[in-house]
């Protein structure tokens, strides 16, 4: 007995002398998005996904590190020239994130263009799919693009000289460039020529060397050849030089700071000042600057001096420079190099089923797209706007795309009389000009229109339709982890759910005069709401986890979600795998806990799914000794989500939807066993390997076979 109590002091003794703080315990945010994009590459090499699909998520990783240098890069940037900031919860500074991100990428790089030029190129090639160089071209083909390019893309083009009679141009973000050098005389002389966004990268030449100067549709299946347009420019650049030598072409292509940075306080029109600053990214720093490995270091450091650019924001590449331009042959109508299609479920219990609201007052329901339909959520908001018995609509919407058939049902309601009222977040980072054009379309159908709050965003997503009844009057809500976009709804993994729980209907209409109004609520019934609430009570229950395993030994935490970069909750999740509570983390994205750490996080398993959809669900499940509690919505657990976002987690009382939610869909996803990754204590991951007479399981292919089996 003496010694039990003698080893149960040592371990508390143990616990408390490691500091929490050590910053060697946590992973650096930026790298770990670095990992998470590697992740991505990583499916663009496995052969398992239809060529296609590879060369889809290869534009992905393009894209993904465009957005990662307009908006992370450039705020440590700032954050360096400015001289002020605050370390990172690894306590690198600026300058060390910089240089470290530098180092990263450049075996990053390396691996994505070999991935283009010696995987999917090739094997594209076999299938039909030619990419050419210019030179590779036979006769008749360089014919046929002279032509286009003499009819078509040379009016659009505007050489700009620089010299001391020119400034040097100003170069758009994102634009892809040639630095064309050319000879008068014996005076070499330089020019910037951008390739216009107009047409497509990718040029076709018909099989039959048409005429009429129109590229096809990429939508007949047949042998393709296809050529950069950059290179039919640069081939021809005679026509814009004439008695002119042409020296050289060199691709070039800039990103810069988009990251808009909008004084509030002194905005009196929120919506002038949004468009204002949107207007501003044209004109944002210079953050990275790629160019093709065969620019001489003359012409190099033109653009560098130019550009203001430091040499360790330059990133030269032996392949195509602006690969998310690839997602351009996803256009190709080749079902056989592509995932086969699915048609997503509808519910039973909504078929056949004319009014969604006596469904919804029946049972509450559950949809995970894109497994499920969205179009159920489409037509609850059409059928409110129609229902004569529907007074009130109120909806947050963030992300929605283009023609979305929610603003129209929103726009209808209006104009069939009832109170329609819009949190319009005109702040969601690249979609401020799309919610801006929306924001004015709603206001001219006299829709009550909020741009925000103050000081933060409206990441939230409600929907509050106020109905009477002979009983009185309901209040029906539909709230997600995901936003009222059809489109990214077949794409993104979220959780959908819709309810008239009186309470739950109760803390909404109290949130939304909160964000509409002015108020000073705080505490809500059945809602967790940030800021101020969602990372207090996502701790508290945290703690009484601890507790309960101290007396019980059988804590449980299981939390589902993009990322983990709060340093308060990574802390709390530490002193919880110290006090012996068994935790599951499945983080998407960035992640800066270390799983598997002794004497701090080895209870603690984080693993990551990245697959056919984007997994954006946020699951938070805490088993309170079988009293089991699960939250769902919009928060990950970040710093900007629980300080500077207005977010929900609402809860799942249904005592089967529990179950469902962890049996059929949180525990099909840890399950996983082909798309899984496990995250080490040093920020790597491993794939899982299939136990001997397992089958494997895909979690998002499960799903697609059993949609439809969670609804109540």
């Amino acid at each position: 007995m003496a010694d039990i109590t003698k080893d149960k002091k040592r371990k508390k003794k143990s616990a408390i002398e490691i500091d929490l703080g050590d910053k060697s315990l946590y992973i650096n945010r930026e790298l770990s998005w670095l990992s998470f994009n590697s992740r991505v590459l990583d499916e663009a090499l496995d052969e398992s996904h239809p060529l296609l699909e590879r060369l889809k998520f290869l534009s992905i990783t393009g894209s993904n590190l465009d957005e990662f240098f307009m908006v992370r890069v450039s705020g440590l940037r700032r954050q360096l020239t400015s001289g002020s900031y605050e370390k990172a919860i690894d306590k690198m500074t600026p300058a060390e994130q910089l240089m470290e991100i530098r180092s990263r990428l450049s075996s990053f790089i390396e691996r994505q263009t070999g991935c283009w030029n010696s995987d999917i190129m090739p094997k594209l090639h076999d299938a039909g799919i030619m990419i050419k160089t210019y030179g590779g071209l036979n006769g008749s083909q360089k014919k046929y693009l002279r032509s286009y390019f003499e009819r078509e893309i040379f009016p659009v083009l505007t050489p700009l000289a620089f010299d001391p009679a020119h400034p040097f141009p100003h170069i758009s973000n994102l634009s892809l460039n040639l630095a064309v050098v050319v000879k008068e005389r014996k005076e070499e002389k330089f020019a910037r020529l951008k390739v216009p966004d107009k047409f497509p990268r990718f040029l076709e030449i018909p099989q039959d060397h048409g005429s009429d100067g129109d590229f096809p549709s990429l939508t007949i299946p047949r042998t393709r050849t296809l050529v950069l347009i950059e290179e039919v420019i640069i081939s021809n650049l005679d026509m814009l030089f004439p008695d002119l030598k042409i020296i050289s072409a060199y691709p070039f292509r800039i990103t810069r700071d988009a990251d808009i940075d909008i004084e509030e306080d002194d905005a009196s029109d929120l919506l002038a000042t949004v468009e204002e600053g949107v207007e501003m990214r044209y004109f944002g720093s210079t953050v990275r600057l790629e160019v093709d490995d065969t620019m001489p270091e003359r012409i190099r450091n033109i653009l560098i001096n130019n550009l203001e650019l430091e040499n360790f924001l330059v990133y030269t590449s032996k392949g195509m420079l602006g690969m998310s331009d690839l997602m351009q042959l996803m256009k190709i109508d080749r079902p056989d190099l592509k995932d086969r299609p699915f048609v997503p479920g509808v519910p039973k219990v909504i078929q056949n089923q004319e009014n969604l609201f006596s469904v919804i007052r029946r049972n509450n329901v559950l949809l995970y797209h894109p497994y499920d339909s969205f179009n159920p959520v489409v037509e609850f908001i059409r059928q409110a706007a129609r229902d004569p018995d529907v007074l009130a609509i109120k909806q947050t919407l963030y992300r929605t795309g283009n023609n979305s058939p929610i603003f129209d049902a929103l726009m209808d309601a209006r104009s069939e009389g009832k109170q329609v009222a819009v949190l319009l977040e005109l702040k969601a980072r690249f979609d401020e000009e799309t919610n801006i054009n929306w924001a004015r379309a709603l206001e001219q159908e006299g829709v009550h229109v909020v741009y925000g709050v103050m000081g933060m965003k409206v990441h939230a997503k409600l929907l509050l339709v106020v109905r009477r009844e002979p009983d009185g009057v309901i209040r029906y809500v539909h709230m997600s982890t995901g936003n009222y976009n059809p489109v990214t709804s077949r794409i993104y993994a979220d959780i959908g759910f819709f309810t008239c729980d009186p309470v739950i209907g109760s803390d909404v209409l109290d949130l939304f005069n909160a964000l509409t109004g002015y108020s000073a609520k705080k505490e809500y019934r059945s809602l967790l709401v940030a800021p101020d609430g969602i990372r207090k009570e996502i701790m508290r229950r945290i703690e009484r986890e601890i507790e309960r395993q101290a007396e019980h030994k059988d804590g449980y935490l299981a939390f589902k979600m993009n990322a983990l970069v709060d340093k308060d909750i990574i802390q709390e999740l530490y002193r919880a795998s110290q006090a012996g509570v068994k935790v599951d983390l499945q983080v998407r994205g960035i992640c800066c806990l270390r799983p598997g750490m002794k004497g701090v996080s080895e209870n603690i398993t984080v693993t990551s799914i990245v697959g056919r959809f984007l997994e954006h669900a946020r699951i938070y499940y805490f088993r309170n000794g079988g009293d089991e509690e699960v939250f769902i919505g919009s928060a990950d657990m970040m710093p900007r989500n629980l300080d500077r976002r207005v977010e929900i987690l609402f809860p799942i009382n249904d005592a089967h939807l529990k179950q469902v939610v962890m049996r059929d869909i949180f525990s099909i996803h840890l399950s996983d066993t082909v798309k899984l990754r496990r995250m080490k204590s040093d920020g790597t991951y491993t794939r899982v390997s299939v136990k001997e007479g397992e089958a494997a399981l895909n979690s998002q292919l499960w799903l697609i076979e059993h949609h439809g089996t969670w609804i109540s």
